[in-house]
């Protein structure tokens, strides 16, 4: 089954801007897609189209935010942790289902459930300003992940982390994602961070961005630090820089 779906779907702002044309891509049921492509190329754009958050200018978009706008079915992790500085960790966790009406005492099972999801059991009266930048984005995917979401858009969360952090929470993201059934959609500019994670790749071209191609990554979960110095990751690398390459070399002079 298929969680969401774009077909032919273009994207022109306000401006004129055409940051998508002919967009066509799906990610199904417990399904882990990696959107890959440089910045412009308008992998957020279709992270916020699937999310509801925009509207398309051209062909069909079906996804669980359109179906049922007042279900909590969809979630979003953006680049930043954007957490409320004076809230405690679980506070923090607390606010989606909070603004859905769930009380504190109510959400108390689901909240507990989402941080020791993603090792943050013992830091829920912490505060934000305590925390190192992993942890802040650790309790952002708790806040996306307590609200039991049928899909999960994340666009670029570990960008501004160190090497060793974000190859740490590759792996945690992962257990998370087995855990649970859900679909995710993650944006990344890193062809390794997309291999490591995810089963399918989708290539992005240049604006406006379409699908330009696809990769499929099977190779079995878990997956281990060791899966990264393999052979079979090193080829899945390999190819993914030579059809981003391809998507992205300038076109010849006439």
């Amino acid at each position: 089954m298929q969680v969401l779906t774009l077909e032919a779907v273009d994207k022109r702002f306000g401006n004129g801007l055409l940051a998508l044309q002919g967009t066509t891509m799906s990610v199904a049921a417990s399904e882990f897609v990696a959107l890959l492509g440089p910045s412009g190329c308008g992998k957020t754009t279709v992270l916020r189209l699937a999310a509801g958050l925009d509207g398309i200018s051209g062909g069909r978009l079906d996804a669980p935010a359109l179906r049922d706008p007042g279900a909590a079915q969809t979630a979003f992790v953006f680049q930043e942790a954007t957490l409320m500085p004076w809230a405690s960790v679980y506070d923090n966790v607390w606010l989606p289902l909070r603004l859905a009406g769930t009380g504190r005492g109510a959400a108390a099972d689901r909240i507990e459930r989402a941080l020791r999801s993603v090792g943050l059991a013992d830091f829920a009266d912490a505060f934000p300003g305590e925390l190192s930048g992993g942890m802040k984005m650790r309790v952002s995917i708790a806040r996306a992940l307590v609200t039991e979401p049928q899909l999960l858009l994340m666009d670029e969360p570990f960008a501004a982390l160190d090497e060793i952090t974000r190859q740490k929470l590759n792996g945690d993201l992962l257990a998370s994602w087995q855990s649970k059934d859900l679909a995710a959609l993650f944006v990344t500019h890193s062809v390794y961070e997309s291999v490591f994670l995810s089963q399918r790749v989708l290539v992005m071209s240049a604006r406006p961005g379409r699908i330009v191609a696809e990769r499929v990554i099977d190779e079995p979960y878990p997956r281990t630090p060791a899966f990264r110095t393999s052979e079979s990751y090193l080829r899945h690398c390999v190819a993914l820089t030579q059809a981003l390459e391809a998507a992205h070399a300038p076109e010849p002079a006439a």
